[in-house]
């Protein structure tokens, strides 16, 4: 079975010149991991980058636009690990319960493995977003990316209340990576095998459709 991906707005094309501004944008996300805000500096940036002095400066002039910049990048990091290019598609209700929870358990469980500096920079730029509301539009722009094709995925399982479901997945998905990335589980990762039985338990709770609680019915794994 193919690991499909959810939830994911379509991975941008790059454009030719956008090498070094990537460059940049990734140095950042890898500093904010390492040293949070206090370490993002243009100075900074460009060493980590490995770039002549001024060069991100040149990029973006301004702390907010680097951030503004980083939180982009951010966006299109995640999308990529959803979505990766090259890969089978999307998985869609009309896969079946399976394939949902396969492709979901999947994504969370390579977010907590193989890509925890990515959820680090994250809740860095999430606390900043609190606080200044220039950065807070840009990155609810991008957060809005992605909880559309929720939605559209609650609405197509049967959902009455696709809204409400795709906040409680949103919110269960982030409950779970912020303990094991910043909280009390974090020196344990779920198996595969627990985050597919965590999804399949969680929509058997909503009533959708196809969805069975573990050892009660072949949905589950």
């Amino acid at each position: 079975m193919s690991s499909r991906s959810i939830g994911a707005p379509s991975p941008r094309r790059q454009a030719p010149d956008s090498g070094r501004a990537d460059r940049i944008a990734d140095a950042a996300l890898a500093l904010l991991a390492e040293r949070g805000l206090r370490g993002l500096t243009h100075r900074a940036v460009d060493e980590a980058a490995g770039l002549p002095q001024g060069s991100t400066s040149n990029h973006a002039r301004t702390r907010l636009a680097l951030l503004r910049a980083v939180v982009r990048r951010q966006a299109e990091r995640e999308s990529v690990l959803l979505a990766p290019p090259g890969g089978p598609g999307y998985a869609t209700a009309a896969d079946g319960p399976e394939e949902l929870t396969e492709a979901l358990a999947h994504a969370l469980h390579q977010y907590l493995t193989a890509h925890r500096p990515l959820l680090v920079s994250r809740y860095e730029l999430a606390l900043e977003a609190t606080r200044r509301p220039e950065l807070r539009e840009i990155y609810d722009e991008a957060g809005r990316g992605f909880r559309g094709p929720l939605v559209a995925l609650m609405r197509a399982l049967g959902s009455p209340e696709p809204e409400r479901h795709a906040l409680s997945l949103v919110a269960w998905c982030d409950g779970l990576m912020f303990s094991c990335i910043a909280g009390s589980y974090h020196a344990s990762v779920p198996s595969l095998e627990e985050l597919r039985r965590g999804f399949v338990e969680l929509f058997t709770g909503m009533g959708l459709a196809g969805f069975a609680p573990p050892g009660c019915g072949d949905a589950a794994r």
